[in-house]
Protein backbone atom coordinates (compact mmCIF):
# COMPACT_ATOMS: atom_id res chain seq x y z
CA UNK A 1 0.00 0.00 0.00
CA UNK A 2 1.32 3.52 -0.79
CA UNK A 3 2.05 6.19 1.49
CA UNK A 4 -0.65 8.17 0.31
CA UNK A 5 -3.51 5.68 1.93
CA UNK A 6 -2.02 6.14 4.83
CA UNK A 7 -4.44 7.69 7.48
CA UNK A 8 -3.54 11.04 7.93
CA UNK A 9 -3.66 13.62 10.92
CA UNK A 10 -6.33 15.14 8.41
CA UNK A 11 -8.37 12.30 8.87
CA UNK A 12 -7.78 11.62 12.32
CA UNK A 13 -9.21 15.22 12.62
CA UNK A 14 -12.32 14.50 11.16
CA UNK A 15 -13.30 11.63 13.33
CA UNK A 16 -14.22 14.02 16.15
CA UNK A 17 -17.58 12.75 17.48
CA UNK A 18 -17.33 9.80 15.04
CA UNK A 19 -16.33 6.07 15.40
CA UNK A 20 -13.56 6.29 18.18
CA UNK A 21 -10.18 6.59 17.14
CA UNK A 22 -8.18 3.64 18.28
CA UNK A 23 -4.46 3.60 19.09
CA UNK A 24 -1.74 1.57 20.26
CA UNK A 25 1.75 2.02 21.55
CA UNK A 26 4.57 0.44 19.29
CA UNK A 27 8.09 0.74 19.30
CA UNK A 28 9.24 -2.21 16.51
CA UNK A 29 8.66 -3.00 13.51
CA UNK A 30 7.63 -6.68 14.06
CA UNK A 31 5.15 -5.21 17.05
CA UNK A 32 3.98 -2.23 14.37
CA UNK A 33 3.50 -4.48 11.54
CA UNK A 34 0.84 -6.91 13.75
CA UNK A 35 -0.93 -4.11 15.06
CA UNK A 36 -1.32 -1.84 11.90
CA UNK A 37 -3.99 -3.44 10.86
CA UNK A 38 -6.09 -2.71 13.34
CA UNK A 39 -5.37 0.80 14.54
CA UNK A 40 -5.82 3.90 13.16
CA UNK A 41 -2.92 5.51 15.04
CA UNK A 42 0.65 4.07 16.06
CA UNK A 43 2.57 5.96 19.41
CA UNK A 44 5.77 5.59 19.52
CA UNK A 45 5.78 6.62 22.86
CA UNK A 46 8.71 7.76 25.08
CA UNK A 47 7.11 4.91 27.05
CA UNK A 48 10.05 3.04 25.08
CA UNK A 49 12.42 4.24 27.59
CA UNK A 50 10.66 2.21 30.57
CA UNK A 51 9.01 -0.78 28.14
CA UNK A 52 12.22 -1.81 26.91
CA UNK A 53 14.98 0.12 27.69
CA UNK A 54 14.26 -0.29 31.85
CA UNK A 55 13.95 2.57 32.87
CA UNK A 56 12.54 4.20 35.76
CA UNK A 57 10.53 7.06 34.05
CA UNK A 58 10.22 8.15 30.92
CA UNK A 59 13.40 10.64 31.36
CA UNK A 60 15.17 8.11 29.96
CA UNK A 61 14.36 8.63 27.20
CA UNK A 62 16.06 10.74 24.15
CA UNK A 63 15.87 12.11 20.61
CA UNK A 64 18.15 9.71 19.08
CA UNK A 65 16.06 6.45 20.46
CA UNK A 66 12.89 8.26 19.45
CA UNK A 67 14.46 8.39 16.07
CA UNK A 68 15.43 5.02 16.43
CA UNK A 69 12.38 2.94 17.19
CA UNK A 70 9.78 5.98 15.25
CA UNK A 71 12.33 4.86 12.07
CA UNK A 72 11.48 0.86 12.97
CA UNK A 73 7.78 1.56 13.70
CA UNK A 74 7.85 3.48 10.35
CA UNK A 75 9.29 0.24 8.08
CA UNK A 76 6.23 -1.58 9.70
CA UNK A 77 3.21 0.79 9.76
CA UNK A 78 1.26 0.65 6.46
CA UNK A 79 -1.91 1.84 7.29
CA UNK A 80 -1.67 3.87 10.36
CA UNK A 81 -1.04 7.62 11.22
CA UNK A 82 2.26 7.20 13.03
CA UNK A 83 2.92 9.58 15.83
CA UNK A 84 6.54 10.34 17.69
CA UNK A 85 6.66 12.00 21.39
CA UNK A 86 9.40 14.37 21.79
CA UNK A 87 11.28 13.41 25.17
CA UNK A 88 11.93 15.47 28.08
CA UNK A 89 14.40 18.29 27.44
CA UNK A 90 13.57 17.89 23.91
CA UNK A 91 10.83 21.33 23.14
CA UNK A 92 10.32 23.19 26.66
CA UNK A 93 13.62 25.48 27.32
CA UNK A 94 12.13 27.73 23.83
CA UNK A 95 10.34 27.72 20.92
CA UNK A 96 14.07 27.84 19.16
CA UNK A 97 14.60 23.88 20.34
CA UNK A 98 11.30 23.01 20.20
CA UNK A 99 11.64 23.74 16.42
CA UNK A 100 14.94 21.80 15.73
CA UNK A 101 14.10 18.63 17.91
CA UNK A 102 10.84 18.30 16.21
CA UNK A 103 12.06 18.83 12.51
CA UNK A 104 14.88 16.49 13.47
CA UNK A 105 12.59 13.93 14.19
CA UNK A 106 9.96 14.69 11.51
CA UNK A 107 12.63 14.17 9.37
CA UNK A 108 14.59 11.07 10.16
CA UNK A 109 11.98 8.87 11.08
CA UNK A 110 8.93 10.32 7.95
CA UNK A 111 6.50 10.27 10.80
CA UNK A 112 3.07 12.03 10.09
CA UNK A 113 3.00 13.70 13.39
CA UNK A 114 5.40 14.30 16.67
CA UNK A 115 3.86 14.77 20.60
CA UNK A 116 4.44 16.71 23.23
CA UNK A 117 3.16 17.13 26.77
CA UNK A 118 1.89 20.19 28.65
CA UNK A 119 -0.72 22.87 28.06
CA UNK A 120 -0.43 26.83 28.85
CA UNK A 121 3.32 26.47 29.11
CA UNK A 122 3.55 24.83 25.62
CA UNK A 123 0.90 26.34 23.07
CA UNK A 124 4.21 28.66 21.60
CA UNK A 125 6.15 25.87 21.54
CA UNK A 126 3.33 24.01 19.53
CA UNK A 127 1.71 27.00 17.62
CA UNK A 128 5.50 27.55 15.73
CA UNK A 129 5.77 23.13 14.77
CA UNK A 130 2.79 23.42 13.54
CA UNK A 131 3.45 26.73 11.74
CA UNK A 132 6.50 24.78 10.47
CA UNK A 133 4.74 22.39 8.81
CA UNK A 134 4.34 19.90 11.66
CA UNK A 135 1.46 18.63 12.78
CA UNK A 136 1.12 18.15 16.84
CA UNK A 137 -0.80 15.84 19.04
CA UNK A 138 -1.10 17.48 22.76
CA UNK A 139 -1.26 15.84 26.18
CA UNK A 140 -2.80 16.91 28.76
CA UNK A 141 -3.71 15.70 32.50
CA UNK A 142 -0.97 13.32 33.76
CA UNK A 143 2.16 14.10 32.70
CA UNK A 144 4.55 11.65 32.66
CA UNK A 145 7.60 13.81 32.10
CA UNK A 146 6.75 15.73 35.05
CA UNK A 147 6.39 13.12 37.67
CA UNK A 148 9.56 13.70 39.60
CA UNK A 149 8.49 16.74 39.82
CA UNK A 150 4.74 16.08 40.65
CA UNK A 151 6.00 13.79 43.30
CA UNK A 152 4.34 10.90 41.75
CA UNK A 153 1.71 9.63 39.58
CA UNK A 154 -1.40 11.68 40.41
CA UNK A 155 -4.74 11.82 38.90
CA UNK A 156 -5.56 15.02 37.72
CA UNK A 157 -8.86 16.93 37.92
CA UNK A 158 -9.76 16.02 41.96
CA UNK A 159 -9.73 19.93 42.44
CA UNK A 160 -11.59 23.29 41.59
CA UNK A 161 -8.23 24.58 40.95
CA UNK A 162 -6.74 21.37 39.33
CA UNK A 163 -9.72 21.08 36.74
CA UNK A 164 -9.65 24.99 36.01
CA UNK A 165 -5.90 24.57 34.89
CA UNK A 166 -6.94 21.59 32.64
CA UNK A 167 -9.36 23.40 31.08
CA UNK A 168 -7.33 26.10 30.57
CA UNK A 169 -4.77 23.72 29.21
CA UNK A 170 -7.35 22.37 26.71
CA UNK A 171 -8.48 25.58 25.06
CA UNK A 172 -4.70 26.67 24.90
CA UNK A 173 -3.68 23.28 23.10
CA UNK A 174 -6.57 23.80 20.73
CA UNK A 175 -5.89 27.27 19.52
CA UNK A 176 -1.88 26.67 19.32
CA UNK A 177 -2.99 24.21 16.49
CA UNK A 178 -2.98 20.54 17.67
CA UNK A 179 -4.99 17.77 15.42
CA UNK A 180 -5.55 15.92 18.85
CA UNK A 181 -4.98 15.88 22.39
CA UNK A 182 -4.37 12.82 24.57
CA UNK A 183 -5.84 13.19 28.38
CA UNK A 184 -3.84 11.12 30.80
CA UNK A 185 -4.61 10.02 34.21
CA UNK A 186 -7.68 12.15 34.41
CA UNK A 187 -11.15 12.24 36.72
CA UNK A 188 -13.65 10.88 34.28
CA UNK A 189 -16.39 13.91 34.70
CA UNK A 190 -13.27 16.26 33.62
CA UNK A 191 -11.79 14.00 30.80
CA UNK A 192 -15.56 14.14 29.37
CA UNK A 193 -16.14 17.83 29.78
CA UNK A 194 -13.13 18.35 28.07
CA UNK A 195 -14.26 16.03 24.99
CA UNK A 196 -17.61 17.59 24.98
CA UNK A 197 -15.89 21.38 24.73
CA UNK A 198 -13.19 20.88 22.16
CA UNK A 199 -13.52 20.96 18.39
CA UNK A 200 -10.72 18.25 18.13
CA UNK A 201 -10.51 14.89 19.08
CA UNK A 202 -9.43 13.47 23.12
CA UNK A 203 -7.57 10.26 22.76
CA UNK A 204 -7.89 8.85 26.55
CA UNK A 205 -5.72 6.66 28.89
CA UNK A 206 -7.07 6.22 32.60
CA UNK A 207 -9.35 8.88 31.57
CA UNK A 208 -12.93 8.98 30.08
CA UNK A 209 -14.25 5.99 27.71
CA UNK A 210 -16.22 9.01 26.37
CA UNK A 211 -12.80 10.99 24.80
CA UNK A 212 -13.11 10.31 21.23
CA UNK A 213 -10.44 7.39 21.02
CA UNK A 214 -7.98 5.39 23.43
CA UNK A 215 -4.60 4.80 23.93
CA UNK A 216 -2.77 2.06 25.28
CA UNK A 217 0.65 0.39 25.95
CA UNK A 218 1.01 -2.27 24.40
CA UNK A 219 3.44 -4.12 26.14
CA UNK A 220 0.38 -3.36 29.63
CA UNK A 221 -2.10 -4.51 26.61
CA UNK A 222 -0.65 -8.16 26.12
CA UNK A 223 0.34 -8.89 29.37
CA UNK A 224 4.01 -8.52 28.67
CA UNK A 225 5.16 -5.52 31.31
CA UNK A 226 7.70 -7.33 33.69
CA UNK A 227 7.23 -4.17 36.44
CA UNK A 228 4.41 -1.62 37.60
CA UNK A 229 1.28 -2.68 35.33
CA UNK A 230 -1.61 0.91 35.88
CA UNK A 231 -3.96 0.10 38.08
CA UNK A 232 -6.62 1.20 35.08
CA UNK A 233 -5.01 -1.26 32.30
CA UNK A 234 -6.86 -4.51 31.24
CA UNK A 235 -4.62 -7.36 30.01
CA UNK A 236 -6.06 -8.94 26.73
CA UNK A 237 -3.23 -11.79 26.58
CA UNK A 238 -1.04 -12.98 28.99
CA UNK A 239 2.44 -13.10 27.42
CA UNK A 240 4.76 -13.22 30.53
CA UNK A 241 3.87 -16.89 31.23
CA UNK A 242 4.16 -18.11 27.37
CA UNK A 243 7.48 -16.14 27.35
CA UNK A 244 8.92 -18.29 30.50
CA UNK A 245 6.90 -21.68 29.27
CA UNK A 246 8.74 -21.32 25.52
CA UNK A 247 12.50 -20.05 27.33
CA UNK A 248 11.87 -23.27 29.86
CA UNK A 249 11.37 -25.40 27.28
CA UNK A 250 13.95 -24.46 25.23
CA UNK A 251 16.37 -24.88 27.84
CA UNK A 252 15.13 -27.55 28.62
CA UNK A 253 15.87 -29.11 25.21
CA UNK A 254 19.35 -27.43 25.14
CA UNK A 255 19.76 -29.75 28.70
CA UNK A 256 18.35 -33.09 27.12
CA UNK A 257 20.93 -32.66 23.46
CA UNK A 258 17.10 -32.83 21.80
CA UNK A 259 17.42 -29.42 20.09
CA UNK A 260 16.83 -29.51 16.02
CA UNK A 261 20.50 -28.84 14.81
CA UNK A 262 21.35 -27.47 11.08
CA UNK A 263 21.82 -31.24 10.37
CA UNK A 264 18.29 -32.21 11.10
CA UNK A 265 16.44 -28.52 9.29
CA UNK A 266 18.20 -28.57 6.36
CA UNK A 267 18.49 -32.52 5.56
CA UNK A 268 18.57 -33.10 1.67
CA UNK A 269 15.95 -34.57 0.30
CA UNK A 270 15.59 -37.89 -1.05
CA UNK A 271 16.38 -38.27 -4.38
CA UNK A 272 15.60 -41.54 -5.26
Amino acid sequence: MSADARASTDAIRRRKGGDPIVCLTAYTYPIASLLDPHVDLLLVGDSVAMVLHGHQTTLGATIDMMILHGQAVMRGARNACVVVDMPAGSYEASVAKALASARRIFEETGCHAVKLEGGTDVAGQIAAIVADGIPVMAHIGLQPQSVVKDGGYKIKGGTDESIKRLLADADAVEKAGAFSVVIEGTMEPVAAEITRRLTIPTIGIGASARCDGQVLVIDDAIGLTVDRVPKFVKEYAELRTEVSRAAMSYAAEVKARTFPTAEHVFKPKDKS
